[in-house]
């Protein structure tokens, strides 16, 4: 999920940039596509390169199909980030989420629910909420926040809507369980969350250093520390709030409403868990990690390897 420079106050290009450039990242962008009014407009109008379009342009314009073709994975390539801006973005959540994970831990070390779940329940709604565990909230939904918005002014991804309904339910599961007096489950699902996310943010800048090596080890701690915190963890959370729960203490609406909010995020799980064995595997027959989940629909190359067949049987990137 990329974060646009917007949310960084000051910019991460500021002072990350310059470190990046010391590791030989490339600040280029691809060939800009020649200018061309007609072209230019359609692609304004829709970037995705439809055949019955291709010919319709081809009857305005003295280009063939191909050239079009061309022409189309050019600009869409212009929209892209570069490298280094990239990496400034990836860097800067690496540094959030770690923020994130080490404050949450140290804020839930000595909290009794972080050893056993079923003492989030306990003595409930008369839990009071400490200093720490507000801090460690108010600064978590303000990050969900800024991501929830900021996507919509991000290159659009593969999976925007999959990430736009994460960021909804972690906002609505935020701010019910805040509502609710639910912050003791609240903040094991945040730590629970932003562990994994370090490791894929570090493994994505390796990538882009070229250090493929580290990036592949990465990767690997990445897809373990996922499963079993995405799979392991938070589904134990889930059975506490499901059935330990309404054996401590009575249940109410919006119990029902935060549940479900649970159930769906584990769906989510479960679909990006099926997307990174995709990666894995695939990985593990080439000898080094290609893919990248969460990756950029518009990142557009021209190898025939990243091609579709158009309905007449040429090939789009």
């Amino acid at each position: 999920m990329a974060v646009p420079n917007t949310l960084c106050i000051p910019k991460p290009s500021y002072w990350i940039s310059p470190i990046g450039k010391s590791i030989g990242i490339k600040s280029t962008r691809s060939k800009r596509a020649a200018p061309n009014p007609i072209l230019e407009a359609a692609y304004n109008q829709n970037n995705r390169l439809r055949h019955k379009a291709v010919i319709g342009l081809a009857k305005q314009i003295d280009l063939t199909e191909r050239q079009i073709e061309r022409w189309w994975r050019l600009r869409r390539a212009q929209d892209k980030p570069s490298t280094l801006v990239k990496f400034c973005e990836n860097s800067w959540r690496l540094l959030y989420y770690t923020y994130s994970f080490v404050y949450g831990v140290i804020v839930l070390w000595d909290k009794p629910w972080f050893w056993d779940v079923k003492s989030c329940w306990y003595g409930y709604p008369h839990q009071s909420v400490e200093n720490d565990i507000w801090w460690y909230y108010m600064i978590s939904m303000a990050f969900y926040w800024a991501l929830t918005v900021t996507q919509f002014f991000d290159n659009k991804r593969k999976d925007f809507w999959q990430m736009f309904i994460h960021h909804m339910i972690t906002l609505l599961l935020m701010a019910l369980s805040w509502v609710c007096n639910l912050h003791r489950v609240g903040s094991l699902i945040l730590v629970v969350h932003d562990c994994a996310d370090i490791l894929l943010e570090a493994a994505k800048i390796t990538k882009y250093a070229k250090y493929q090596k580290i990036c592949d080890c990465l990767f690997a701690a990445f897809t373990v520390v996922w499963i079993v915190t995405r799979l392991g963890f938070y589904p134990r959370i889930i059975y506490s709030s499901s059935v330990e729960a309404p054996q401590i203490l009575p249940m109410f609406p919006a119990y029902y409403i935060f549940n479900t909010l649970l159930l769906c995020m584990l769906c989510l799980h479960v679909v990006w868990t099926y997307v990174i064995l995709q990666i894995a595997h695939t990985a593990l027959k080439s000898g080094q990690m290609e893919g990248d989940i969460r990756s950029s629909s518009s990142e557009i190359s021209d190898s025939s390897e990243n091609a579709r067949p158009l309905s007449n049987g040429r090939m789009e990137s």
